[in-house]
């Protein structure tokens, strides 16, 4: 363990694919001590405060080998970091005495509790150490958000990691699937949680944003009919001439002429709103010679 009055020293398994846990470890580089396992020898790793098994998506064997590293270093705390959550996999992780378990990427909420956590831990272990009686270390983690936050703030927060990602990639082919494998649910299950929040299906609100756009570049750009169909992600041009009349009950080119109509008649309103007083001056004048 760390002599007191240095900063914990976090041992780290890259158990990722992209290897990324290097950019994991500097967000705690500047209150903690990292080191990745394959650079520290053996008898170095008894010295840390804390394992941090970094996952991806983890399987089988990364899984077994978390069991593995607990059983060769008992007295040391395991934290486990994961991309892909589930419920199974949390409840796993209680079962097998992991001291944390966290969901990527982390808020600085998160990030500032498990700090202040860690320093804690430290500072128990330390001191039992230095007086030579063991005690037992209870960590009491916060309050899941499902029990702090309302029903509706939790079917929003459950959806928060893939609609930043919809709303940018919604012209391209977004897996419905896929999507719901990063959200850790069933498709059946995102499908119906997708519609309560958003108040229509996922397929609509798909189609929706590229109709949104479709209509903005009808209106602001000179681009081809064609051209919007493919910008807007549509790869069928007939197919986006009929779901654009079904939308909006007119064609592309109707709607791009009516809304140039609106446009002229907006601008010159306010031109005969400024000539009217001059109108109302002249008239007076022309009815005096007349009368003459």
């Amino acid at each position: 363990m760390s002599n007191p009055g240095t900063k914990p020293l976090l041992l780290w398994f890259d158990l990722t694919r992209d290897h990324s846990t290097e950019a994991l470890m500097a967000q705690f580089s500047h209150v903690c001590d990292c080191k990745l396992a394959k650079a520290v020898a053996h008898s170095e790793r008894q010295q840390a405060d804390m394992i941090c098994m970094h996952f991806d998506r983890p399987d089988t064997l990364n899984l077994n080998l978390l069991l593995e590293v607990k059983r060769n270093s008992p007295s040391i705390p395991v934290t486990m970091f994961t991309v892909q959550h589930s419920e199974e996999l949390a409840v796993w992780a209680m079962r097998s005495r992991v001291w944390e378990y966290l969901v990527l990427p982390l808020t600085s909420g998160e990030k500032s509790r498990y700090i202040d956590v860690l320093k804690q831990l430290c500072d128990i272990r330390r001191a039992s150490k230095t007086s030579g009686n063991a005690q037992r270390i209870d960590h009491l983690p916060s309050l899941p958000d499902s029990i702090r936050l309302t029903g509706e703030h939790h079917k929003h927060q459950a959806l928060s990691k893939v609609m930043p990602y919809i709303d940018q990639h919604f012209r391209e082919c977004v897996d419905q699937k896929d999507l719901a494998q990063r959200c850790g649910m069933t498709t059946a299950r995102f499908s119906r949680l997708f519609k309560e929040v958003n108040g229509v299906g996922f397929l609509d609100y798909i189609l929706s944003k590229r109709m949104n756009l479709a209509m903005d570049l009808l209106v602001n750009s000179q681009m081809p009919i064609t051209s919007i169909g493919y910008e807007a992600g549509f790869k069928d041009p007939s197919y986006f001439a009929r779901t654009f009349k079904q939308v909006s009950n007119c064609t592309p080119s109707e709607y791009r002429q009516a809304r140039q109509l609106e446009a002229t008649a907006s601008e010159t309103e306010p031109l005969k709103r400024t000539n009217a007083p001059l109108l109302d001056n002249v008239l007076p004048s022309a009815a005096l010679h007349k009368s003459r």
